[in-house]
């Protein structure tokens, strides 16, 4: 596979290039993907899907890291794609989703423990991809859990 490859699916398909917070878009770039294949599919095909994603994405920014000095690339969104389909599992109404989507981009901006441990790893590329994954996967899970918290609470 070529470097033109990883990079478009780093970017989630070029999203991660646009030129104002493209963490912002990619996150928001998982939703249509989410709404429209993953959320009709069920939970086995959904949780498939979530785990080839991330390798993929593991991958992808490995490969993009061992050729750069930068640990965290901002055009590296995959990781946010990620996170997002994670905080989206309890999404049911359109309520949700928006709430999902604010919560996950707050915990990825603010960075609370155990989010910011994950963002500070760092090593070998492979290390430092997976933490390039791992602080948005947390931040998913986290959103993922407020969400059924309120659910069950007020909803």
């Amino acid at each position: 596979m070529t470097p033109q490859f990883y990079l478009f699916i780093a970017t989630w398909f070029g999203v991660g290039k646009l030129p104002k917070a493209p963490g912002t878009w990619g996150s928001l770039a998982a939703i249509p993907f989410w709404f429209f294949f993953l959320h009709p599919l069920g939970i086995e095909p959904y949780f498939a899907a979530l785990v080839a994603v991330t390798f993929l994405g593991w991958f992808a920014s490995y490969e993009i890291l061992k050729k750069t000095d930068e640990k965290d690339p901002h055009y590296i969104v995959i990781d946010e794609v990620v996170g997002m389909w994670i905080a989206l599992i309890p999404a049911a109404t359109l309520q949700e989703v928006i709430l999902a989507f604010v919560l996950f981009r707050l915990f990825d901006i603010w960075k609370p423990w155990p989010i910011s441990w994950a963002d500070q790893l760092e090593g070998s590329p492979g290390l430092t991809a997976w933490a390039v994954m791992l602080d948005d996967i947390i931040a998913g899970f986290i959103t993922l859990l407020l969400i059924l918290l309120l659910k069950v609470i007020i909803w």
